[in-house]
């Protein structure tokens, strides 16, 4: 029996280690751009995805840099990019003002930049940007009261793309003119 839990843990662990980002998010990265790349991400694995994109780009890309949102206590060290922390499942401040700085280094990017997102589970709860006529604690109780419900994740999701200023094609609406690449990491 013991062979078989062996064997099986390792089969786990190296499953593991296959979707860690340093291996898997630079082979999916495109040529750096002729302008600068502004980095953007949410999500438990944003920070670490973040950190594989500075490891793999390092001295290869001149203008560079970002903002990437990950739950407390899911920060990884970046040289370049920027990681903010933000309540998870249900949004707080720093989720909102995070947002807004996305937004902001968004609308600045040009034809020949490049926006590259990096998104992860809990990448829709950490990043919160109220609709227009929205408060965020109407958004953080709705998030509660859906929760509380049971609703299934892809419902709370669209809820929250409802309610939103971010989410839904906004933040990538807002790059415009600049070409915009997006990973993505589910862990669902």
């Amino acid at each position: 029996m013991t062979d078989w839990r062996q064997f099986l843990a390792s089969m786990f662990e190296a499953a593991i280690d296959a979707v860690q980002p340093v291996k898997c998010v630079p082979k999916f990265l495109p040529d750096p751009p002729l302008g600068i790349c502004r980095v953007f991400g949410a999500g438990k694995a944003a920070a670490a995805m973040a950190a594989a994109v500075e490891s793999y780009w390092q001295g290869h890309i001149g203008n560079f840099g970002g903002i990437v949102v990950v739950p407390y206590s899911h920060v990884v060290s970046c040289d370049n990019i920027e990681v903010v922390e933000a309540a998870h499942p249900v949004p707080d401040q720093a989720s909102v003002a995070v947002a807004r700085r996305m937004m902001t280094m968004a609308q600045d990017l040009g034809s020949d930049d490049l926006a590259l997102c990096l998104w992860s589970g809990g990448g829709s709860s950490v990043l919160c940007l109220p609709a227009d006529g929205i408060s965020l604690e109407q958004k953080q109780a709705a998030t509660t009261d859906m929760l509380r419900s049971g609703a299934p994740i892809a419902e709370i999701n669209a809820a929250r793309i409802k309610l939103s200023g971010i989410k839904g094609g906004r933040l990538a609406k807002a790059c415009a003119p600049a070409r915009v690449v997006t990973l993505l990491m589910s862990d669902v």
